[in-house]
């Protein structure tokens, strides 16, 4: 995720989520769970938002990874987490959000 892409990068665990949030200005990552419906509407959403912003854009599934549940405090999913420089900046837990909504949060956060 060193260089933002049209789509969004499958993360596999919380080493490569870490390794492509610090190699981005800006990135974007969302927790999933497979058989999740909403995780499954917000593909397109942010491949939309990969395509209208600077913004890096992942996936990731915490499901088998209990330090990065407690990490980043997953309670819900689809979970948007906004990192700048690195570091998160900005989350949402609110189910789905259509592509301008999100590509102007993910603009005002960064």
């Amino acid at each position: 995720m060193t260089e933002p892409t049209d789509r969004p990068v499958s993360l596999a665990d919380e080493a490569e989520l870490d390794a492509s949030v610090s190699d981005s200005e800006v990135a974007l990552v969302e927790f999933y769970t497979e058989g999740c419906a909403i995780c499954g509407a917000m593909e397109p959403v942010l491949t939309n938002v990969a395509r209208a912003s600077d913004a890096a854009v992942g996936t990731v599934n915490p499901r088998d990874d209990p330090p990065l549940v407690e990490r980043f405090d997953v309670r819900s999913v689809p979970l948007l987490v906004l990192f700048v420089d690195g570091e998160p900046v900005a989350r949402r837990a609110e189910g789905f959000v259509g592509a301008d909504e999100l590509v102007g949060w993910v603009k005002e956060h960064a």
